[in-house]
């Protein structure tokens, strides 16, 4: 039974995760064959590495900005794989120095402005591919079959998925891929319509496994000399291991088993896939989030699923490339605008608004100077002007555990803010895993929304196994 339910997950997770390597590669500007083979990469290398059970890696839309412009930066193809290669090492460093928990002294409107600048930015760069709109030349094949794929790509998400199990089931990516290529080779065929071989997915593979891996990329040595190389390097292992440590916060959350992953040992496993990676020609991996929701919601529990559906884009790229080459462009780029509409939707602005002007400000400013500079420049503004900002608004915080035997009691005493984000995490760990526990503060302690957030999703897992969590501040009842 467990070894069916990993397989059937399995099958799911390669479903969703086919469509997106490709079009992930296509709005990098990278070999869209680059977008499978780190599919394959972040299945099996860093699915067996990983320290997640239930997490699923492989290319993320959130590196496209990069790797675009670094290709462009750079030269070629293959000095930005020896950047990545570069970054695999970095992150690899990190995991040895234990760097995982780091992520936590970033604020989560930093983090939050750079994935909604990274979904504008996508807006922007496909919004031509899907209405085939290239050299000045509008192409009206493409613009039909994109607008017909990003309508169904809507219908499925937002109608038939909610209402029916079985659309729940079958990946809308899936249905809008099928239908473009039963579109362009049967109702469009032989029309002034049809989508030409130059808009469709073109990979160099004939079927065979020499023809496989005749599509290799090495690194181009000579890059080590360079400084853009470097920075480069430093940029993607930065951004990539950010967004894994949040993919991997989002996957304990919807862990069945409440099991906590690993961070540390993720970023051995990111920076060896990456490394990899770079050596081969591949585009970098994260943990994704997008994966590792369709992993769980397929029954998945163990990292089997996630290692297996490696196998099936291996097997896919072997032997069926010919399907995959009527793919359109204009499709991918349709699953593509969807993503980045996910990343900068507009409830995300409403939602720091909420939170008070600080982190509105932190929000707006990250998404503007990554707009105008570029990924690691906008976030070191972003948490430069998070530090100063908290440091004039909190003191520092101060937290008394207390075990009582029948309960622990956790008070808090001064200001917190996302800076005390790790001293928080490692005390909600050591609380005993059955006890009932009550968070307290005084009347002079300030909630910070990171910090409430961390108490209101302890809450949440503690209250599924019917544990009772009750956070009281200023007398009111916290999330109550």
């Amino acid at each position: 039974m467990k070894h069916t339910q990993e397989l059937r997950a399995s099958l799911v997770v390669f479903l969703v995760a086919l469509p997106l390597c490709l079009g992930i590669a296509l709005a990098s500007q990278a070999p869209l064959a680059a977008g499978i083979m780190s599919g394959i990469i972040g299945g099996i290398v860093v699915g067996f590495l990983s320290g997640s059970e239930i997490s699923v890696s492989g290319p993320a839309a959130g590196l496209t900005v990069i790797v675009a412009t670094a290709i462009t930066q750079l030269g070629s193809f293959e000095l930005f794989c020896l950047a990545l290669m570069i970054a695999g090492v970095m992150q690899v460093a990190f995991g040895l120095l234990r760097a995982g928990d780091l992520g936590q002294f970033f604020p989560s409107s930093v983090i939050k402005g750079m994935l909604t600048a990274i979904g504008i930015i996508l807006i922007m760069k496909q919004a031509p591919t899907l209405i085939g709109w290239k050299a000045g030349e509008f192409n009206s094949g493409v613009a039909l079959v994109g607008i017909v794929s990003l309508a169904l790509l809507l219908l499925w998400e937002k109608v038939l998925a909610p209402k029916f199990a079985w659309a729940r089931l079958i990946p809308g990516a899936l249905v809008a891929v099928l239908v473009a290529i039963g579109l362009n080779q049967f109702a469009l065929k032989g029309t002034s319509l049809e989508i030409q071989a130059t808009s469709l997915v073109s990979l160099p593979f004939d079927g065979s496994w020499s023809g496989f891996w005749s599509i290799i990329h090495l690194p181009d040595w000579q890059g080590l000399a360079m400084g853009g190389t470097w920075k480069t390097a430093l940029t993607l292992a930065i951004v990539a291991s950010l967004e894994t440590i949040l993919s991997l916060d989002a996957a304990d959350k919807m862990d069945p088993l409440g099991r906590i992953s690993n961070k540390n040992r993720e970023l051995l496993a990111q920076g060896t896939g990456n490394a990899l990676c770079g050596l081969v020609g591949a585009l970098p991996v994260t943990a994704v989030i997008v994966r590792t929701t369709a992993n769980v919601s397929a029954g998945a529990r163990y990292r089997t699923s996630a290692i297996v559906h490696g196998v099936w884009l291996l097997l896919c790229a072997m032997f069926i490339p010919n399907l995959l080459n009527m793919i359109p462009l204009t499709t991918l780029a349709a699953v593509l605008l969807l993503v980045g509409f996910k990343l900068c939707r507009p409830g995300l602005f409403v939602e720091q608004y909420k939170s008070g002007q600080v982190h509105l400000a932190l929000f707006i400013v990250t998404i503007v100077s990554i707009l105008l500079t570029d990924l690691l420049i906008g976030i070191a503004i972003g948490m430069i002007l998070g530090i100063i900002l908290t440091a004039k608004k909190y003191r520092p915080q101060v937290i008394f555990v207390e075990n009582t035997g029948s309960k622990a009691v956790v008070e808090f005493r001064g200001h917190a803010t996302f800076l005390h984000k790790l001293s928080l995490s490692k005390v909600l760990i050591g609380l005993p895993q059955e006890q009932s526990v009550d968070f307290v503060s005084s009347g002079q302690w300030d909630f910070h929304p990171d910090i409430e957030n961390m108490l209101q999703d302890f809450k949440n897992s503690r209250s599924q196994r019917n544990i009772r969590v009750t956070l009281s501040h200023r007398g009111r009842t916290i999330g109550a």
